[in-house]
């Protein structure tokens, strides 16, 4: 081999190597994009479901607690109605960034479609999740949202759901969903 098609052979191998590099790096903000919701700093569905089931599975192996808030936004249709989409959006954006100011690290906040959210509280039982839901309550409440200078309200119905060995992620969020529409129709 002539040292002009070695050196030729070095540089397509370090050009090769910067292109996996580069693969690597998109494959991982690719990753990371599909468990995060694409407005709000919360993660998506997709994202909170893993983190419950890695959540169960503590629970399962260190008989540990956990507990399921699940929000409704009250009022978010009026907001899009009266102030638009955008103000919508930056509704939801605030709601997300209030929930995740008030948790602890080993706690996630997932947007689980639309105007509903979900907050998971590992090594907390049902008495913890109703005193962190009426709080979140009364925040939304008295904060409510400001857009361009109009204060509108924002408040929120709360269901709370301990985790008493479900199985399946998706009837946990299911009976919380289910504790909020009481909770909801009950404040009617």
């Amino acid at each position: 081999m002539t040292d002009t098609a070695a050196a030729d052979l070095k540089a397509e191998i370090e050009r090769l190597r910067a292109e996996v590099e580069t693969l690597r790096l998109r494959a991982e903000a690719a990753e990371a994009a599909a468990d995060h919701d694409v407005l709000t700093p919360a993660l998506n569905r997709r994202g909170f479901v893993a983190a419950m089931q890695q959540t169960m599975a503590y629970c399962i192996r260190y008989d540990a607690p956990a507990v399921l808030l699940y929000l409704d936004l009250d009022g978010f249709k009026g907001v899009n109605d009266r102030l638009g989409h955008a103000a919508g959006d930056a509704a939801l954006i605030h709601v997300a960034e209030l929930l995740m100011e008030n948790v602890r690290a080993s706690d996630a906040v997932g947007r689980l479609g639309g105007d509903e959210f979900g907050l998971l509280m590992l090594n907390a039982g049902i008495e913890e999740g109703r005193e962190k839901a009426r709080r979140l309550a009364a925040t939304l409440d008295a904060e409510g949202f400001d857009w361009n200078g109009q204060k509108t309200e924002l408040g929120g119905s709360f269901g709370v759901r301990a985790w008493a060995n479900q199985d399946d992620p998706e009837i946990w969020l299911a009976e919380a969903d289910a504790a909020m529409w009481v909770r909801k129709r009950s404040r009617a």
